[in-house]
């Protein structure tokens, strides 16, 4: 006679788990940690000396403390997850469910993109009625604001720099799907080799980048500028920048995928995981293409370069 505690459903109804607690707590601290160590939760001066250790200006030791609780929460959290899966409480309704919500982020995410989008090409294309809001006739940025982007922006050559950029995503979008196809295959040797060489062009990436922002001819604070070229800067840098910290993310996931793999924790039937960072990285991929083209490269045919 069957128990009656049996289960007698395809769903998992995961145990009670204190990661979403912690996960609350670490992102408030985090946050708290952020403001405090770029702006000072105490003024100089005031305060004991613990109280500017921990929150004044330039101080980054809250910051760390939230940051190390999420990434432990991450840690404990996933791990759970696959705990689970070992168990066998994966099954094939609770999988297309897991597939179902990653499909979900990835369109959240890509809303947020819209958002950067959105702004760049608010400016791109109605930057001479902003002007007429904001500026309120000054003569001489009203003058700088009928060109998009300002005459005192150097633009990024696209053909340099970020067209290298391009093809090492294109390129990681190729060696991403030979790993996944590998792995269905149960070659795990080319799946191992094709994941480590996504995870070195992913870092590869994240390197141009760095370097391009360092050469930028419009960061903030030039005193050459005149003072629309911050706008154009923020605008480029939140679209740029917002991606490159997604490439980070997916890095950051597909090494946990190789370690993984290397440690035998995928088989050619289950590897979600695997799954999901490949389709987190194509989405890294096509973003960046739109990237490309209309903040790299539309600009500078803008200004007939």
């Amino acid at each position: 006679m069957a128990s009656s505690s049996e289960v007698k459903h395809d769903y998992h109804l995961v145990d009670p788990s204190p990661w979403p607690f912690t996960a609350s707590i670490s992102m408030f601290v985090l946050a708290v940690g952020g403001v405090a160590y770029m702006h000072g939760l105490v003024e100089e001066g005031q305060g004991s000396a613990l109280m500017q250790t921990l929150f004044g200006k330039g101080h980054p030791w809250i910051l760390l403390a939230g940051l190390a609780g999420v990434v432990g929460t991450l840690i404990g959290w996933w791990g759970d997850v696959i705990k689970e899966s070992r168990r066998g409480h994966h099954t094939p309704v609770v999988d297309m469910h897991l597939r179902y919500g990653m499909i979900l982020f990835i369109a959240s995410e890509v809303m947020f993109f819209v958002a950067w989008f959105w702004v760049f090409f608010e400016m791109t294309i109605f930057h001479h009625v902003r002007a007429d809001w904001i500026i309120q006739g000054d003569p001489e940025v009203m003058k700088a604001w009928a060109s998009w982007p300002p005459p005192n922006v150097e633009t990024f050559d696209p053909f340099h720099l970020p067209l290298m950029n391009t093809m090492i995503l294109l390129l990681s979008g190729t060696t991403v799907t030979w790993a996944h196809h590998a792995l269905q295959q149960g070659d795990r040797k080319g799946a191992t080799l094709g994941l480590a060489l996504t995870v070195g062009l992913g870092m590869l990436f994240t390197c141009v980048q760095v370097y391009e922002y360092s050469v930028a001819g419009f960061h903030f604070g030039r005193t050459d500028a005149v003072q629309e070229a911050n706008l154009y800067g923020a605008s480029f840098f939140m679209a740029t920048g917002f991606h490159g910290f997604h490439v980070v993310v997916g890095t950051i996931f597909l090494l946990v995928c190789l370690l993984r793999l290397m440690s035998g924790g995928f088989t050619p039937q289950k590897h979600f995981g695997l799954e999901a960072a490949a389709w987190y990285w194509h989405f890294v991929d096509v973003v960046w293409l739109f990237l490309f083209a209309f903040v790299y490269v539309t600009p500078r045919l803008a200004l007939g370069g």
